[in-house]
């Protein structure tokens, strides 16, 4: 049973290819995104946005709307009273379900021309936002081992899932930048278990066939359901916060969690890590 990290998880840092603008999104762009299991966008948002959406990200951390029940803070720390707004923004490690809280985060993800390509990735069918979440990883904040957001969701296993994150710091190698394994959006799904997160057996890491993606402020990192990805800790000392949207076709059937297990649940089926 894997509990330790191993060092090599993450070792490949070979840059994914980016897309300058989501403008420059074509059909070319379009099988790409089928074919390798993810689309990188260099320049999604302007400045304006992401200033805009970073100031939301604080106004919900920080109390401002009473209502918003959705800060997670880092394990073993939490909220205090004796801490400055800038010291609990560092504790904070997600924000969940924020949409209907704040109207600045809530107009980005439904951006129209962002929209627009997710419906191309899905060929056609009308996304519907179903998740929503900020992920915050401040000076030493613990990775995201390998996984396949599908392995999460009650939806039938062939369904497109389209994962939207977006950069609201400079995210890099140091910090805990996305990594995405090309073209594992064909394995099928893979057996997850509950180690250090809900993940992929570390003995199934990529070993050096992984790509990072590095983005500025305002970038986005676009992905299939069945695409393995991960980040590392952040190792500097710089803010790496980030916007992640799951959008799913609107003409889609659920599932039940007893029916996804039986294609990710290692530990249900039997399986070894």
């Amino acid at each position: 049973m894997t509990t330790a990290l191993p060092v090599d998880l993450y070792s490949n840092d070979q840059e994914a290819p980016t897309v300058p603008t989501l403008a420059a999104v074509g059909d070319a762009e379009v099988s790409w995104f089928h074919e390798q299991g993810y689309l990188a966008i260099r320049k999604a948002f302007d400045t304006h946005v992401i200033r805009e959406s970073l100031a939301a990200v604080n106004r919900l951390i920080d109390g401002e709307n009473a209502e918003f029940r959705g800060v997670s803070f880092e394990p073993g720390t939490g909220p205090s009273d004796d801490l400055s707004p800038a010291q609990r923004r560092l504790r904070v490690r997600k924000l969940m379900s924020f949409v209907d809280y704040d109207e600045c985060l809530q107009a980005l993800s439904a951006d129209v021309a962002l929209l627009d390509i997710i419906s191309r990735l899905m060929h056609g069918e009308r996304p519907e936002l179903f998740q929503d979440m900020a992920l915050l990883k401040g000076p030493g904040g613990r990775e995201k081992p390998w996984h396949q957001d599908m392995a999460y969701f009650n939806v039938p296993i062939d369904t497109t899932v389209v994962g939207v994150w977006i950069a609201l710091d400079e995210a890099t190698t140091a910090n805990g930048a996305l990594h995405v394994l090309p073209r594992s959006n064909h394995h099928g799904p893979r057996e997850h278990f509950k180690r250090r997160d809900w993940q992929i057996c570390d003995s199934e890491a990529p070993n050096g066939n992984d790509v990072v993606v590095p983005l500025p402020p305002g970038g986005a990192l676009l992905w299939h359901g069945l695409t393995h990805h991960g980040s590392p800790q952040n190792d500097s000392t710089a803010q790496r916060r980030a916007l992640q949207f799951h959008y799913r076709p609107d003409s889609v059937q659920l599932t039940t969690t007893e029916q996804r297990m039986q294609h990710y649940g290692g530990e249900i089926r039997g399986a070894e890590c």
